[in-house]
């Protein structure tokens, strides 16, 4: 199973509207990119580590996988340590665009995606399940019309 280490707080700076709404209230934004990450990864065979930079302040979970603080120092030096003590680091996934997580990603044989490349495939997976959500509404909507006018 893949586990996808991800760098909460720099693909929050990719995600445009995740970034705007960091700059007024940043745990919204966390409980934002949470409920994103948890219906991106919904269905899937996957284990999730989401690191934060400074303190927990509402308790967050996420489907299959945990939330970190770093507390008071780096989630970097957090996710760091992840990597190096992973029994099979050919399994993660790291999604960083910090040039230096990268670095140690790819010296570990991780498998890294930049937060950009990542938050667009999120954005898209999405949009999607929002169409298909919506259709479904039409359809329910045709049938009780159906109903209603051949009766």
């Amino acid at each position: 199973m893949n586990h996808y280490i991800i760098d909460g707080n720099n693909l929050i700076g990719r995600i445009k509207s995740l970034q705007h709404l960091q700059k007024k209230d940043k745990q919204s934004s966390r409980e934002k990119l949470v409920r994103m990450v948890s219906k991106y990864f919904a269905g899937k065979n996957a284990k999730l580590s989401l690191h934060f930079d400074g303190f927990q302040n509402v308790p967050l979970s996420i489907s299959k996988g945990k939330i970190f603080y770093s507390e008071k120092e780096s989630s970097d030096n957090l996710i760091r340590r992840e990597i190096e003590s992973s029994k099979n680091p050919r399994l993660i996934i790291l999604i960083t665009s910090d040039h230096s997580l990268m670095n140690i990603g790819k010296a570990n044989s991780c498998t890294v995606i930049s937060s950009g490349e990542f938050s667009s495939s999120i954005e898209k997976s999405l949009e999607k399940n929002d169409e298909a959500e919506k259709i479904k509404e039409l359809e329910n909507e045709k049938d009780q019309f159906l109903k209603l006018f051949k009766g």
